[in-house]
C-alpha cells in the first residue's frame, strides 16, 4: 500500500497534538514550522459552521479586505456596457465588456479568479449562469462583485478583497496569506478573516455558529484552533 505522506510530514505532524485547540497566534506558529511544500505554500482557514446552506437565510457569503493581501495576482473581469470598459481596463481588469465577453466565456475563457458586473446588465449574464456558476464565478449582489462603482471594486479586489462562502456541507474555505508573510501579517489576515466569518452570521442560526475552525498550509498538517468567545 502505497504510503500518503513522506517522512518529512511524519516529522512535523509529532508539533501538533491533534487534540488541542491551539490559540490563533500560536497556531500560525506551527503553520510556519510545519510547512515543507518547496514552495511558497498558502495558508488556509477552514470553519466548520453550523449552518444548513440549502435555506436560504443560512447561507453565509460575504466579502473580507485581508490587510497583506492573499500574496498571488487576482485576475479580474468586468461585465459591463461598452462605455465602461476603458475604465474597468484602467482599474486592472483583465477583461471587459459584454456580449463579446460573454461569448468567450460561453467558448471557455475562465482564466480569472473574480467576475464583476454593473446592476443593468445582470439580466444578461442569465446566458451563461450555468458556466460561471458551478465554478462560483457569478457575479453576485451578497459577496458585493455586482456594483455600480466596477473601476473602485476592482481595484479592491486586487488589493486582497477576497470573497468567503460556504460549500454544501456548511464549510468556509478561504485562503488568508502565503507562509512567506511571516506571523504578523498571517496573524493580521487570520484576525481579519475570523472577524468578518462572525458578521456573516445569518439571521436564520440560532444558538451555535461556529463548531470548528483549523488552519493548515499546503501540503502541511492542520491545526485546530480556539474558537473565540462570540461563536454563538
Amino acid at each position: 500500500m502505497k504510503k500518503l505522506h513522506g517522512k518529512k510530514y511524519a516529522e512535523v505532524t509529532k508539533l501538533v497534538d491533534p487534540d488541542k485547540e491551539y490559540p490563533l497566534e500560536e497556531a500560525i506558529d506551527l503553520l510556519i514550522k510545519t510547512s515543507i511544500a518547496k514552495f511558497d505554500a498558502s495558508c488556509e482557514m477552514h470553519f466548520n459552521l453550523a449552518v444548513d446552506p440549502k435555506f436560504s437565510d443560512q447561507m453565509v457569503r460575504s466579502m473580507v479586505s485581508l490587510p497583506h493581501g492573499i500574496g498571488k495576482e487576482v485576475r479580474v473581469i468586468a461585465f459591463v456596457a461598452e462605455d465602461k470598459a476603458k475604465a474597468a481596463l484602467a482599474a486592472g481588469a483583465v477583461k471587459a465588456g459584454l456580449d463579446d465577453l460573454m461569448e468567450e466565456v460561453t467558448k471557455g475563457f475562465l482564466d480569472f479568479d473574480v467576475a464583476v458586473a454593473t446592476p443593468d446588465v445582470m439580466k444578461n449574464l442569465g446566458k451563461i449562469a450555468k458556466v460561471l456558476g458551478p465554478k462560483g464565478l457569478m457575479p453576485n449582489i451578497k459577496s458585493g462583485t455586482v456594483t455600480e462603482d466596477v473601476p473602485k471594486t476592482i481595484e479592491e479586489m486586487k488589493k486582497g478583497k477576497i470573497e468567503f462562502k460556504t460549500d454544501k456541507q456548511g464549510i468556509v474555505h478561504s485562503i488568508f496569506g502565503k507562509v512567506s508573510f511571516g506571523k504578523e501579517k498571517l496573524l493580521e489576515n487570520a484576525n481579519a478573516l475570523l472577524k468578518a466569518v462572525l458578521e456573516a452570521k445569518p439571521s436564520g442560526v440560532k444558538g451555535t455558529y461556529i463548531k470548528s475552525i483549523f488552519l493548515t498550509t499546503t501540503m502541511g498538517p492542520s491545526v485546530k484552533i480556539t474558537l473565540p468567545k462570540r461563536t454563538a
